[in-house]
């Protein structure tokens, strides 16, 4: 059974900052790109930041560019998602995703799996 486990969410004012990590347990994925999404209240779950397979090259949606980073651990099973000058736009729950192959997407269809997501808030 594969597992994506997330950490590292919680409540930040305007201007903060949160580190977010997802660990997969299977090492297989050390060759797919992974990503992150976020899903707010009422709203289409959407892309955040992608990375491929060996962390070199990254992709981000307009409305983190600049603030957000993310990155892969050396194991290349482990993402994080740096999130810096947090907005209250930005609040949602952040879901970390493994796509099927080892080529960046911004597409939800493109991940075959997910985690269970963690919550941000950002109060103002």
């Amino acid at each position: 059974q594969v597992q994506l486990v997330e950490s590292g969410g919680g409540l930040v004012q305007a201007g903060g900052s949160l580190r977010l990590s997802c660990a997969a347990s299977a090492r297989t994925f050390s060759t797919n790109a992974m990503g992150w999404f976020r899903q707010a209240p009422g709203k289409e779950r959407e892309f955040v930041a992608a990375i491929n397979w060996s962390g070199g090259i990254t992709y981000y949606a307009d409305s983190v560019k600049g603030r957000f980073t993310i990155s892969r651990g050396n194991a290349k099973t482990t993402v994080y998602l740096q999130m810096n000058s947090l907005k209250p736009e930005d609040t949602a729950v952040y879901y970390c995703a493994v796509k099927g192959d080892l080529r960046i997407g911004t597409s939800r269809n493109e991940y075959d799996y997910w985690g269970q997501g963690t919550q941000v808030t950002v109060s103002s």
